[in-house]
């Protein structure tokens, strides 16, 4: 691994897809696709696209970074084919980064530029039936964790992935004197189910997951060795396929 490794960054874990290209932790350029929804039909043109801009080929890529979720389960799917298939044809390496934590690093991004006093944050994704898929993050004081570090501010993953209902989090989170500030995906449809005192929103543009912090904590990761077996790389799905469920309820 060099500065000038070339490496793809993928996500389609969401509604709205991306891909970057990046010289090791330099980063180049990210594309995002038309519309929701929108990632088989555009990811390998977009790709295409994207590195023809820097005159370099799909066997240039030396690590593909994937939001692995969790997240839509064809999105996901369609990723860890693509970071497979990179594998075979290149030796890629792949790196898998949890798709909650691409939401809270734009949370980062936020509380950076805006020098935000904000102590504890949420990631919310719909996991449908119902429940969310839910990370939380809490600021750090003189901690050397620098995982969501930005210059001045460190964070702490205090809830892993996991299921909950709006009603579960609200339990948790709401009823403590401490506000907590919330963004993902998941309350596009479901904003008025989180509201509670103490609850605040980041602004909808910062919702999305995007391919550009998938580089940055795949980055990271990579400089620390954790690349992932292509042999037994799943994605993080937290929660079976609707049919699948469908499908075993059956009598």
């Amino acid at each position: 691994m060099t500065p000038k490794t070339l490496i793809l960054a993928v996500e389609t874990s969401g509604r709205l897809g991306s891909v970057a290209v990046a010289a090791g932790e330099q980063f180049l350029a990210e594309t995002s696709f038309s519309g929701p929804m929108r990632h088989s039909s555009e990811l390998f043109p977009a790709v295409a696209a994207l590195l023809a801009r820097f005159h370099r080929k799909p066997k240039d890529i030396e690590h593909i970074y994937i939001s692995v979720g969790p997240g839509s389960f064809t999105g996901l799917r369609i990723a860890v084919a693509l970071a497979k298939t990179m594998h075979l044809a290149n030796a890629a390496n792949i790196v898998p980064v949890d798709t909650l934590d691409v939401i809270a690093a734009n949370a980062i991004d936020y509380i950076q530029a805006e020098s935000a006093n904000i102590n504890k944050f949420a990631t919310i994704l719909d996991a449908k039936r119902g429940q969310f898929y839910i990370a939380g993050y809490k600021r750090l004081f003189n901690s050397s964790n620098t995982q969501y570090a930005t210059r001045n501010t460190q964070y702490e993953k205090i809830q892993p992935d996991c299921l909950m209902t709006a009603s579960q989090f609200l339990e948790r989170f709401a009823r403590n004197a401490e506000p907590i500030w919330l963004l993902g995906e998941g309350l596009v449809y479901h904003t008025d189910a989180f509201k509670a005192e103490n609850i605040h929103f980041f602004e909808k543009k910062y919702w999305n997951p995007r391919a550009a912090k998938v580089h940055s904590l795949g980055w990271q990761l990579a400089l620390k060795g954790k690349f992932a077996d292509p042999l037994t790389l799943q994605p993080n799905y937290l929660l079976r396929p609707h049919a699948e469920v469908k499908l075993k309820s059956r009598p």
